[in-house]
């Protein structure tokens, strides 16, 4: 299959604002598509996608729209003003078929201006409730993709139950080398914690403290964040740490029996689709928005996690509820199991074809 048509890709801030990007990758690059990204100069998503083979990257300024007082609101404001002509000017040069937005302030002025250009734009959301970018961005997109059920159904006509598109890389871990990798003998069940390297300590605390409780059933493999070592604890028989994994992370969570995580959708909808039993600690109301609660409380709903709470938890407790996710492992596997649409990348990228044959040339 040969396109011949033109994508633009749009999202940052966060990881879990790119990697669904990546995992559509392969499908646009094998079908003939011309590929362009639209980021920041600074954001996470220009390390992510700026020297990747096949993508154009495109640089504008963006702001952030706050829920409280800073300075900044009073020069952001004209940031993403500036940000939308510059979005503009690069929609009329590339002249793509279709936008495919992941959220995150600087997609705001690239979906506006590609709604005054009339080129269809397809949103993703991650959250069970959309932040307040992909709030405005849903005002201008022809539909929104959503990885949650109920935020699809809030959406209306627009929604789509689709799922997070995954890499495709994950699903080709091979346990023996994550086992190697980690340093394990397969003789205990792993657990893997990771999922919160920006804002993990109070997890990271936990964890180590609980390591007495833990060690004697199960081998930890704890991937803490950049600068978070413990150099105490080096050396420890069945606990290893590492700042961060890539290349070798489908082979480590090949190798993971269970998992400790933050409650970022992107993450945890991996942990779905690979069926990883997990044990969530979302970030507390007062360091984000509170859609981390929000996620935790639909995947625990649906029996498809356990959950802890910040404020409930201590080495004691965190032992106690990583003891009970081993003892429910199976359950939690079984509702993983009857879970459609954990991988959306399908769905997500059959949209982007219908949306890409409904351009109107009008640019």
């Amino acid at each position: 299959m040969n396109t011949d048509k033109t994508i633009i890709l749009t999202g940052g801030g966060t990881a879990g604002h790119v990697t669904p990007h990546l995992a559509l990758m392969p499908r646009l690059q094998q079908d003939g598509f011309d590929i362009h990204y639209i980021g920041t100069a600074q954001g996470i998503e220009r390390g992510m996608m700026a020297d990747r083979p096949g993508v154009s990257y495109h640089e504008i300024s963006s702001g952030k729209l706050r829920r409280y007082f800073s300075w900044r609101n009073l020069s952001d404001p004209f940031r993403v003003l500036a940000g939308f002509f510059q979005s503009y000017r690069i929609l009329g040069k590339v002249r793509p078929d279709v936008v495919f937005s992941k959220g995150g302030f600087v997609a705001v002025p690239v979906v506006a201006a590609a709604w005054l250009r009339r080129i269809p734009v397809l949103a993703h959301e991650s959250d069970l409730t959309p932040g307040l970018a992909n709030r405005i961005s849903a005002l201008f997109a022809r539909r929104v993709a959503a990885t949650f059920p109920a935020c699809a159904k809030a959406l209306g006509k627009k929604g789509a139950h689709t799922g997070t598109p995954m890499r495709a890389e994950l699903f080709s871990g091979d346990r023996k080398k994550g086992l190697d990798f980690m340093g394990f003998d397969g003789g205990k069940p792993v657990l893997l914690m990771m999922g919160g390297s920006q804002g993990a300590q109070a997890v990271n605390e936990a964890l180590r403290g609980a390591l007495p409780f833990l060690l004697p059933r199960m081998d930890v493999c704890h991937l803490c964040g950049k600068g978070k070592l413990a150099p105490a604890l080096e050396g420890t028989p069945g606990y290893v740490q590492k700042e961060f994994v890539d290349r070798e992370l489908p082979d480590v969570l090949a190798a993971s029996d269970v998992v400790l995580s933050r409650a970022g959708a992107t993450a945890i909808g991996e942990f779905l689709a690979l069926r990883k039993p997990m044990l969530l600690v979302p970030y507390p109301k007062g360091a984000s928005r509170g859609d981390q609660i929000l996620n935790a409380e639909d995947f625990r709903k649906r029996g498809l996690a356990m959950v802890l709470p910040q404020e409930k938890m201590t080495p004691q407790t965190l032992a106690r509820g990583l003891s009970d996710l081993l003892d429910q492992a199976d359950s939690l596997r079984d509702a993983m199991a009857r879970e459609p649409n954990a991988d959306g990348a399908a769905a997500v990228y059959a949209m982007i074809l219908e949306l890409a044959g409904k351009k109107k040339h009008h640019v």
